[in-house]
């Protein structure tokens, strides 16, 4: 599961990143609510966790034009404040849910947790490919009759490649979707996560290949 995560003060940001990481979650964060609005509207969240009092857009006009543009994605609140009537306007905006601060980081996770419960679009915990299977909870990539779990970076590459079975994704588009937006990983690592993916179909004898198209990018292939 992908996680847009906005809160302006650091430290917070960091403990809470590492916290959804460790429970097995991606997450890209922000630090201001303009940054939080253009990575909302440029790519595909299973959640967004919107800090109210940020710098440049508030939380409440990241959602209200999430929700105006007709974006869907559930969107968990935080705010210092006490006052009934923001909560009242947040979830009067479409906000799914909403947490004051300071919280607990379980409370967070079970929040996270129902909040995800309530996708209109459900995404199945295991994903399927010809005689293939991935677990999306245990990391577990499956054929007939072997299985193996994968690290966090095969995983995500190989999820994203299953989500989007015969289309055809670039290079640049796996580099943001599997390593984020920030990050320094240069377009050479797509590469060799995509000949370790390779290596594992092979091992499990899978009638999977991933397709390469030059000047095109990836897919998933199913073969005979």
């Amino acid at each position: 599961m992908k996680l847009l995560y906005a809160e302006d003060e650091i430290s917070m940001s960091e403990a809470v990143v590492d916290i959804l990481s460790y429970h097995k979650y991606v997450v890209d964060a922000v630090y201001d609510g303009a940054d939080a609005l253009d990575y909302a509207l440029s790519e595909h969240y299973d959640g967004i966790i919107l800090d109210i009092m940020m710098p440049k857009k508030d939380g409440l006009e990241v959602l209200q034009t999430l929700r105006q543009k007709g974006i869907s994605t559930p969107v968990l609140l935080l705010t210092a404040k006490a006052e009934v009537e923001d909560r009242i306007q947040g979830l009067d905006l479409g906000a799914d849910d909403y947490l004051p601060k300071p919280f607990a980081m379980g409370e967070l996770l079970a929040r996270v947790r129902a909040m995800l419960r309530r996708k209109d679009m459900f995404t199945p915990d295991i994903l399927r490919c010809g005689n293939l299977s991935l677990n999306l909870q245990s990391y577990v990539l499956s054929s007939n009759t072997q299985s193996v779990v994968l690290p966090k970076l095969e995983y995500r590459l190989m999820e994203i490649l299953m989500l989007n079975r015969g289309i055809y994704l670039s290079t640049e588009d796996l580099l943001v979707k599997v390593w984020g937006y920030n990050t320094d990983a240069e377009l050479g690592v797509v590469w060799v996560y995509i000949s370790y993916l390779r290596k594992r179909l092979q091992a499990l004898k899978a009638n999977v290949i991933i397709s390469a198209r030059r000047n095109v990018g990836y897919t998933l292939e199913v073969i005979a």
